[in-house]
């Protein structure tokens, strides 16, 4: 049985400063998958333990299905948490410790040892695991210790499943198999999620809805495309991604870098100082001469698939992504047109600066 998660009002003080947690609200639907990513320091754990039942709110409510949840005993909440060092008990067989939530309950609540052997060896097999029920979590890889976590976490049932930097301890390589395996293993079973993450392309990749957080508030919540395409801080710009920063004088409607006019605001935007974002892939070069700002190349570096180029023009630096066969001289003069860009004053959201590119011959950016 799945259930709906409500936030409401949710503060948390840890004493003096501020507040790790300030009014923060949130719906989640049942079977739902949501990550609550932000920096460090946003408040993503203090909040999912408070859901847990870990930490105690200094005001506000949580309610799974409208009922409320912080009256009820953690044991009895029905949550599944899968911390991020694992937690496994070394002295256990992996079948073990899978078993250990549901050998710990009460007697009269406590199933049959041939429905736990059951219930592991089903659990085993989900998390593909059933050949490792014998051996101690220090025989095992990190990636094979998480799912055994998380077999353990799934073994009570629960009506919630929080996850707190499920990946964060494992290398690069491991951590994508393992997004890709969780989010069909929660296509599978239809728990719903919370998972705390500060890793963009993770929230990106494996959640239905991304709950931006920063300084213990909620910045955006939306879809991924929603928080990638359509941020609606600076400060949700600036996280998803990469970008270049740019601070700007607007004049009229135009965005200036030192004496240099870098874009014009396709909607009203207070005169006064500014920031300008633009991600790389926004960004495209072209022969000197041809439509844009002039500019002049002073780095340049292979960056995965694509080549990522830095342009001066006039005070403000930029980085555009070009196709990796094509190679650029340092000092190389350039044309440099912002497909898409976002001005934010220094409060309220942002204005798109999009103005729609010609198509030019000559283009650096293929």
């Amino acid at each position: 049985m799945t259930v709906a998660v409500t936030i409401d009002q949710v503060g948390k003080n840890f004493g003096s400063g501020a507040p790790a947690l300030s009014n923060v609200s949130l719906e989640v639907k049942p079977s739902e998958l949501v990550a609550l990513l932000g920096p460090s320091g946003s408040g993503k754990t203090t909040l999912l333990r408070i859901v847990a039942g870990l930490e105690q709110p200094s005001h506000g409510r949580v309610l799974f299905d409208g009922q409320d949840a912080l009256s009820v005993p953690v044991r009895r909440r029905g949550i599944g948490f899968v911390f991020q060092n694992y937690a496994l008990f070394r002295h256990m067989t992996v079948a073990e410790n899978v078993a250990f939530g549901l050998r710990s309950r009460p007697r009269a609540e406590r199933p049959s040892e041939a429905e736990i052997s059951k219930r592991v060896a089903d659990l085993l097999a989900l998390v593909q695991l059933e050949a490792f029920g014998g051996r101690f979590p220090a025989q095992l890889s990190g990636g094979q210790r998480q799912r055994v976590a998380l077999a353990r976490a799934l073994a009570i049932e629960p009506k919630v499943l929080l996850l707190d930097e499920p990946f964060g301890a494992l290398d690069a390589l491991v951590r994508k198999e393992l997004r890709k395996w969780l989010r069909e293993l929660h296509d599978r079973t239809g728990h719903t999620t919370l998972f705390v993450t500060h890793d963009q392309e993770e929230a990106l990749e494996l959640a239905d809805r991304v709950v931006v957080m920063g300084r213990g508030k909620i910045e955006q919540v939306g879809s991924p495309d929603d928080v990638y395409d359509r941020p609606e801080t600076a400060a949700v710009f600036g996280f998803m991604g990469e970008s270049s920063r740019i601070e700007v004088e607007v004049k009229d409607g135009v965005a200036i870098a030192g004496s240099t006019a870098i874009a014009a605001a396709t909607q009203p935007v207070p005169d006064g100082p500014a920031l300008l974002y633009v991600r790389p892939h926004d960004v495209s070069l072209g022969l000197p001469g041809t439509p844009g700002l002039r500019g002049a190349v002073r780095a340049f570096r292979r960056h995965g698939a694509i080549r990522r180029v830095e342009v001066e023009v006039g005070s403000a630096l930029f980085e555009a992504d070009i196709a990796p066969t094509v190679r650029v001289p340092v000092g190389e003069a350039v044309a440099v047109r912002l497909d898409r860009a976002r001005l934010f004053p220094p409060t309220g959201p942002g204005v798109d600066c999009r103005p729609p590119p010609p198509q030019q011959p000559g283009d650096y950016a293929i």
